[in-house]
């Protein structure tokens, strides 16, 4: 699929050690992309920039690019990488579910889950390239949905961490943010920047659905982790009942 000239390119992460792929691997290559079947990958189209933090670490933050696929009604499959050009490292995994198969998950499962709903309704989460018009209906699926986001790779910096040149260690659980001031300002600011996604016009479009919004498992799970922060309209802990 030909690269849409209307989203900026953003690189974010490391490039890994290694040789140069050389001729044979280059035909290899070549050979396996015209003989062999990629179905699996087929449909991973929606694009999807958003935030994430690592749970129970407020301050090991990183920008998310995600490429989904509608496996149907209630939920989503998508691999994350630190980027959107053709040599971005793949770094985690994101599962997407609606309200209905959250709540039909084992109790002792839920926790793992992050909500969605300040990611929505504060601009922070984007879809760079479709009109707002556009990019507010897909936000509008995700409304009350949650994740379950694994990172297996600290490609770029992260709080006082520095960028891993390859994966190691255990993969991460991440977190979402679930109120105004989470995200460091400066890696929101920069994405924002870079990638021309004004938060303004988006909360203000995306407010048509918050007569939609529940209260959500996990909003309150990192509330006390930070400091100066201000609620998110929609956004309300379902067992405390607090934004």
């Amino acid at each position: 699929m030909p690269r849409n000239p209307a989203v900026p390119a953003r690189a974010t992460g490391v490039t890994p050690p290694g040789a140069d792929r050389g001729f044979r691997l280059a035909l290899l290559d070549r050979g396996a992309d015209l003989l062999q079947p990629t179905d699996p990958l087929k449909g991973f189209d929606v694009y999807v920039v958003g935030f994430h933090c690592v749970k129970g670490e407020p301050d090991v933050q990183m920008e998310a690019h995600h490429y989904c696929k509608v496996v149907n009604a209630d939920m989503l499959q998508c691999v994350l990488f630190d980027g959107n050009t053709a040599d971005a490292n793949l770094i985690g995994v994101e599962y997407i579910v609606s309200e209905r198969l959250f709540d039909g998950l084992p109790e002792d499962e839920k926790p793992s889950w992050h909500p969605h709903n300040h990611e929505v309704f504060s601009g922070e989460l984007v879809a760079p390239g479709l009109p707002i018009a556009v990019e507010t209906e897909l936000m509008g699926h995700l409304v009350n949905s949650y994740g379950k986001t694994w990172h297996t790779w600290h490609s770029a910096p992260m709080g006082g961490h520095e960028a891993d040149p390859l994966p190691v260690g255990d993969p991460m659980l991440m977190w979402s943010f679930n109120r105004e001031g989470e995200v460091q300002s400066a890696l929101q600011d920069d994405r924002n920047t870079a990638m021309h996604t004004d938060p303004g016009p988006r909360k203000a479009s995306r407010a048509k659905h918050l007569d939609r919004a529940h209260p959500q498992r996990g909003v309150g799970t990192m509330r006390d982790d930070f400091t100066g922060t201000t609620p998110t309209p929609g956004v309300v802990d379902a067992e405390d009942g607090r934004p």
